[in-house]
């Protein structure tokens, strides 16, 4: 019987974690894949306080090392189902069951889908969904990124230090993404710009060879010869697992407050898959710390 059982080890989970066993309690956290979530993915980090500039994948490494080293257990198991049983929760997993006294749900969010044609098709075949795992793939090639938010603006500038050509595809006239990024994209002479289109289909023979844009409320459409395409249109979370235990809204987001609490009294949510106005690393820790301490003030309580 644990105290606490964090689901997910991203930058939420992992401090939860931390701040739950410095205040004494048994605390385990549950990964289904790697630690680190999305932040593995980002190349660069330049908007942490404190840190002006640090690989997506060395955070996440500092950030286990630093757990790990103050006794958090991490185990590497997909998390099936979560129960109340009475007082207590029971987390069902593929190896294993566990139960605890509280749980702090930090399993983020993924990359969403385009949803055309040939994207599943080709996936894995030059369809993408993290330019920094992928894109040495492409070096001195031309790909394709579809999105306007940070992630998209931070995969295209990633790429253009490498690929040869790099399409910017978004479906409105203007990024939602920061302005110093976009601002950043003129000075890129190898990024081009392709507003107010979306991806029709991915086609190719056995790998991508090229994408159909239409642009948007036309029927004029276009044809781009690409080598790969890197999808960033934002993400969206898995938590079916939880829904006979805590409110979920109809975008797949657990319902909570600013104090982390869900429908369900012990029960909390830190980071991306939480109802939020901001999803960011430093949005993100702030989540983690606050649900273990409510989750340790739940505990104390019902001693």
């Amino acid at each position: 019987m644990y105290d606490v059982i964090i689901i997910g080890a991203g930058p939420a989970g992992m401090t939860a974690g931390l701040y739950a066993v410095r205040s004494g309690l048994s605390t385990v956290i549950l990964e289904s894949e790697v630690y680190g979530g999305q932040v593995v993915n980002t190349a660069e980090i330049e908007n942490y306080p404190c840190v002006k500039s640090i690989a997506g994948w060395e955070m996440a490494q500092q950030m286990y090392d630093q757990i790990t080293d103050a006794g958090v257990s991490v185990v590497f198991d997909k998390v099936i189902s979560l129960k109340k049983n009475g007082d207590f929760f029971t987390v069902e997993a593929n190896d294993n069951s566990y139960e605890c006294k509280s749980v702090i749900i930090a399993n983020g969010a993924k990359r969403r889908k385009l949803g055309c044609e040939g994207e599943e098709e080709f996936s894995g075949k030059g369809v993408s969904y993290c330019a920094t795992c992928d894109g040495s793939f492409f070096k001195d090639k031309k790909v394709a990124v579809v999105g306007g938010g940070n992630t998209a603006l931070e995969d295209a500038l990633y790429l253009s230090n490498i690929c040869n050509k790099v399409f910017l595809v978004h479906r409105r006239e203007e990024f939602r993404g920061e302005k110093q990024l976009s601002d950043a994209l003129p000075q890129r002479k190898n990024i081009e710009l392709k507003l107010g289109f979306v991806p029709e289909k991915i086609s190719g023979s056995e790998r991508v060879e090229e994408i159909l844009l239409k642009r948007v409320n036309s029927t004029e459409t276009e044809i781009l010869k690409v080598d790969a395409v890197f999808v960033a249109i934002g993400m969206e979370p898995d938590n079916k697992a939880f829904a006979e235990v805590v409110q979920i809204n109809e975008g797949g987001y657990i319902v909570a407050n600013e104090s982390c609490e869900t429908s369900c009294p012990g029960v909390y949510v830190a980071g991306d898959t939480r109802t939020k106005v901001l999803r960011q690393i430093v949005t993100a820790v702030s989540d983690g710390a606050i649900a273990a301490a409510q989750a340790l003030g739940y505990i104390r309580h019902c001693k």
